[in-house]
């Protein structure tokens, strides 16, 4: 079972999301309608997203339609920058890169930490 939280920070301009586990469907699903209502309160093009996804579990492949989604969802709120942070996972990075490329993100940068 996945997990996040919410963390505005207006004056460094960024919304912090901490995800976390293995994200199953109803996950995700909640977590779209919260982050909906979560962008609703500040205007996102001044802000930048930074998913904290160092305690991420890769994502089976059922759930990968759901994560495109939400990197879409990203892309069309329209922050100036999404940040991922990593554990040096090679292959939760590669599976990361292949969906920003898969739904056409580009304004993105994933930080690998040890």
């Amino acid at each position: 079972m996945g997990s996040y939280n919410f963390k505005l920070d207006s004056s460094k301009k960024v919304l912090n999301v901490k995800v976390e586990g293995r994200f199953e469907e109803k996950d995700g699903l909640n977590f779209i309608n919260d982050y909906n209502n979560e962008v609703k309160k500040f205007k996102p093009s001044e802000y930048n997203i930074d998913l904290d996804c160092t305690e991420l579990a890769v994502s089976s492949q059922d759930v990968l339609p759901l994560l495109e989604n939400c990197y879409t969802l990203y892309q069309q709120t329209g922050f100036k920058k999404i940040i991922f942070t990593i554990k040096n996972n090679i292959t939760l990075k590669m599976q990361l890169n292949r969906i920003a490329s898969r739904t056409g993100l580009n304004n993105y940068e994933i930080i690998q930490q040890d």
